[in-house]
């Protein structure tokens, strides 16, 4: 679709590319990602608000230094827009090296993302998706403060299958402002089911 001035939520996936996160786990993340973005609910919660549209952005990070932005600022205007990103983040390859895990590198770079935002948006959400507390790098706790106080939201999924009490992790470090809030999966066959309950309440 064409560029737009003014879209619904400016979205940041922020995706975990740890050493924590095998492979196949990271085939079930991407397959998770994208099955949520082509449900109806989701589609038509980007497409069909007061503005006729948003922006999504996917950021693949690990440790301090390790990030790429596997996808750009893409407008979702319609089904086919949020469709085609949708089978982009599902072939997304697995391009940061397997490292340790620098959460609060990652949200810097989901800030720099927002700040080049290419429309104004009523609302920008980072959702920071991963398995593990933050082992590297800044601490996470100052950026989230710092973007939550400009406004923007910061929201988490957590998986659970190393560290079953990470979402209290999340609750005090990662997430913040407007309506935050993070939801759980037990393991990563679990993650597409949560990732569709975390944007529908995102987009609703």
């Amino acid at each position: 679709m064409d560029a737009m001035e003014a879209v619904d939520i400016a979205l940041v996936l922020a995706v975990d590319g740890s050493a924590s996160v095998t492979f196949e786990e990271f085939g079930l993340i991407c397959g998770g990602m994208a099955a949520a973005l082509r449900d109806p609910v989701i589609v038509a919660g980007l497409t069909q608000g007061p503005a006729k549209g948003s922006l999504a952005a996917l950021l693949l990070w690990s440790g301090a230094g390790a990030q790429a932005v596997m996808m750009g600022w893409t407008c979702l205007g319609a089904e086919a827009d949020v469709l085609a990103f949708a089978d982009a983040v599902d072939n997304m390859p697995r391009t940061v090296r397997p490292g340790l895990t620098a959460i609060g590198e990652a949200l810097l770079g989901a800030l720099t993302l927002l700040a080049h935002a290419p429309a104004s948006a009523r609302r920008s959400v980072v959702d920071v998706i991963g398995d593990g507390r933050s082992n590297d790098g800044i601490a996470p706790g100052p950026v989230r403060d710092r973007m939550a106080a400009a406004g923007i939201t910061i929201n988490g999924l957590c998986i659970l299958h190393e560290e079953p009490d990470l979402l209290h992790f999340y609750a005090t470090e990662v997430i913040g402002g407007p309506d935050a809030f993070a939801v759980t999966c037990t393991d990563y066959p679990d993650f597409a089911a949560a990732m569709r309950r975390k944007l529908a309440q995102e987009v609703a």
